[in-house]
């Protein structure tokens, strides 16, 4: 065996160590935060189970928080204060979510499960 045919033995244990240990060092480091993974989805299945059953309920909460916040905002504080548009604007736009989410639950549901899926 010459000197240039050990070189070149030694150059393809090169190129064949460096792909692997690159997927070597992949796997380590998904061992190590892949079962985070699989413990937050774990965790995000049951409180969707949670908040699904608390649907009802949140609802409720909501829509009187709704009401106090439109009570406050229009009826409270008979003093001369200018009402602030930003605050108008951000408790209408909670107004539109709360309707779009009561009433088209299914539909954004399935939006964003078409979305995230592609």
């Amino acid at each position: 065996m010459t000197i240039g045919d050990s070189r070149r033995q030694e150059e393809n244990k090169r190129v064949i160590a460096l792909p692997i240990a690159a997927i070597l060092s992949v796997i380590g480091s998904l061992g190590c935060c892949l079962p985070l993974a699989f413990v937050a989805a774990l965790g995000a299945a049951t409180a969707s189970a949670i908040f699904t059953a608390l649907r009802p309920w949140l609802l409720i909460l909501s829509a009187a928080l709704l009401v106090t916040g439109f009570l406050q905002l229009y009826r409270g504080g008979r003093s001369c204060q200018r009402r602030d548009v930003v605050s108008v604007a951000i408790f209408w736009i909670a107004v539109a979510i709360f309707l779009t989410m009561m009433f088209f639950s299914q539909q954004i549901a399935s939006l964003l499960a078409g979305r995230l899926a592609s």
